[in-house]
């Protein structure tokens, strides 16, 4: 797992135009957000969010994209609501954080009768920003790749 410093280095190899404290700060919030959880492994759950934000960094994102990837889960899973998101982070980050919430709120609804097809069209009507489904990906991608 990479640490904040890691994480910030990586960032900033390939985006002189970091901001390093949106970093940090989204790090250390996601650290407190998520203390007391666990995954199903029983391994801490900051793991999570941070290897999303590292496969966004792989694909050389930007700084909000990051930072949306380490919170993705806080709306959803912890106390946080949108309004404290957006205070900390800007209505940018809030509003990324919460289209992936709504995602995931989608893909509990989603029956084993219904069509890919107007699931798919669903999810593009909701999703303003293509940032939202590249953080959905990442999510899934690390619950993949952790579940193997």
């Amino acid at each position: 797992m990479l640490n904040q410093e890691q994480l910030i280095e990586k960032v900033k190899n390939y985006n002189p135009f970091v901001k390093p404290e949106t970093l940090s700060k989204a790090y250390s919030f996601a650290v407190k957000a998520h203390k007391n959880q666990k995954r199903d492994s029983g391994d801490p759950y900051l793991i999570h969010p941070v290897a999303v934000a590292d496969i966004l960094s792989d694909l050389k994102l930007d700084s909000a994209t990051i930072a949306t990837g380490l919170l993705h889960d806080t709306i959803e899973d912890t106390k946080i609501t949108y309004n404290t998101v957006e205070k900390e982070f800007g209505k940018e980050v809030a509003d990324l954080v919460e289209g992936v919430t709504k995602i995931s709120r989608l893909e509990g609804k989603v029956t084993p009768n219904s069509k890919a097809e107007n699931f798919r069209k669903l999810i593009l009507a909701t999703s303003k920003d293509i940032r939202v489904l590249l953080v959905k990906i990442a999510d899934r991608l690390h619950n993949i790749k952790s579940c193997a």
